[in-house]
């Protein structure tokens, strides 16, 4: 089969798409033969060998990737064989290998494809909307509700943007660039902003003064740095600011009492925090079911930009530097 391979730690171009020997499914187990594959954030950093978050760096050479969706075309020994030929999506967990023509997972992790759904929107739910169920625990919102939402073109953000409508609140969402806030826009939010721009945030006052609100109730943010910063200061008494990452590479910091003055909470909502709240025997599985139902109904429609296999650097060279839209998925 042909996959990408990483050989050393570095940059984009060490990814490397090359012919390798085809894996077989042990007791348990099944083989995907990969329709789309998932690429994250993480994986870029995993990529250039930084250590820390949820899983560790690979052992070299490995095929990175953890979500895949395709057709079951083999199973392990004392696997059900009722999953043969079924179109399925799972996520690998720590165990790399997605980046390839075929995968093996344990048949434990697997969720059939809602029949409206293909692979590449199910891979999008499986991992990016997983989160975004998560993230949503933290939450109970509203039609009362006005939600901003920084890189709201991004997977996570397009749906939470989508959920926060559907319950009827009002979405403010951030984007960068012309083409990001066009897609925020159709997407439904109320207003969309190219935080960009200076002077944005005075956008977003003249938008709230005129519908007679005081301001955020909700901030979901993955930005951090100076757009994060500026978004906390369009919270209302009493908001929320959700923080799962920081993609400008710089965190928030608060002073101290700083968001006590004004009633606000900060919270990171990722890792065990996320896993808690979701609670029962399987945290992970309960939040994939509920993100794969949510598309199944049409709630929510994940945004999906394709690349093909072959190409997998380019793909994590425009996740880098925040060139994508949506979940960004490869295609074998």
């Amino acid at each position: 089969m042909h996959a990408i391979r990483l050989h050393a730690f570095g940059p984009a171009e060490n990814l490397v798409y090359e012919r390798t020997e085809t894996p077989l499914p042990g007791p348990g187990q099944v083989r995907i033969a990969v329709a789309a594959a998932g690429v994250h954030l993480l994986d870029t950093a995993l990529r250039q060998g930084v250590a820390g978050g949820p899983a560790p760096l690979p052992e070299l050479p490995t095929i990175p990737g953890r979500e895949v969706a395709g057709t079951v075309d083999a199973l392990g020994e004392g696997t059900d064989p009722a999953w043969l030929g079924r179109r399925v999506v799972a996520h690998l967990g720590m165990n790399p290998g997605g980046y390839a023509e075929q995968a093996v997972v344990h048949a434990e992790k697997l969720h059939e494809i809602p029949g409206n759904l293909d692979e590449a929107q199910a891979v999008a739910m499986i991992g990016t909307g997983r989160t975004t169920m998560g993230i949503l625990g933290f939450t109970d919102l509203t039609a009362d509700d006005v939600a901003l939402v920084p890189a709201a073109a991004g997977g996570i953000g397009s749906l939470l943007v989508q959920y926060a409508k559907n319950v009827g609140a009002t979405v403010i969402g951030l984007a960068g660039g012309p083409a990001k806030v066009e897609r925020v826009r159709k997407l439904g939010a109320d207003l969309a902003v190219d935080y960009t721009n200076a002077g944005w945030p005075s956008v977003v006052r003249a938008f709230l003064a005129v519908r007679a609100l005081p301001g955020a109730t909700v901030v979901f943010d993955s930005v951090g740095g100076e757009p994060g910063r500026a978004a906390v200061g369009l919270l209302a008494r009493g908001g929320q600011h959700l923080v799962f990452g920081w993609s400008s590479g710089v965190p928030l910091e608060f002073a101290e009492g700083e968001l006590a003055e004004r009633g606000i909470t900060s919270e990171s909502v990722l890792g065990p925090v996320m896993l808690a709240k979701a609670g029962g025997d399987n945290p992970m599985r309960t939040l994939e079911t509920a993100s794969l139902a949510e598309a199944a109904a049409g709630r929510l429609v994940p945004d999906v930009q394709r690349f093909p296999l072959a190409e997998a650097a380019a793909a994590h060279r425009a996740l880098e530097t925040r060139g994508t839209m949506g979940k960004v998925v490869l295609i074998p």
